[in-house]
């Protein structure tokens, strides 16, 4: 018999701007919803790309965590960009959360995103 997928909700990361959960885990995975660069506390998505960038990081982390893993056990990334321009500045900043563990990742680039996000980040992570 197989276990019922359990949905995530934590108030460290955004509340789902629309239908559906921070994330979902089911079979040893947990399938991560986009996560924007929005402050938890305020809602406020800063303007600079850095700041979002790191925002929307930290989001995922929180995420990933309430579901029971950690960025170190993240599988898979896809990163979708508003302005591919921003690729290298954005490897940096995402290096200094991925360090040592390097997950599989595509970066893709949008022409929106909602909130009028400059970055968008999902995540697959294994559960422990």
């Amino acid at each position: 018999m197989s276990q019922e997928p359990k949905t995530v909700q934590t108030p460290a990361a955004p509340a789902a701007i629309g239908p559906y959960s921070q994330a979902v885990c089911h079979g040893g995975l947990a399938f991560v919803s986009g996560q924007l660069g929005i402050v938890p506390a305020t809602g406020i998505i800063p303007e600079d790309f850095a700041a979002q960038a790191a925002q929307a990081l930290d989001n995922v982390r929180a995420v990933v965590e309430a579901a029971g893993s950690s960025l170190e056990r993240v599988l898979s990334v896809d990163v979708y960009l508003l302005d591919m321009g921003r690729f290298g500045q954005f490897n940096e900043i995402y290096g200094s959360y991925f360090t040592s563990h390097k997950p599989a990742r595509a970066a893709i680039g949008v022409a929106a995103l909602p909130r009028e996000a400059q970055v968008e980040i999902r995540v697959v992570a294994a559960l422990a």
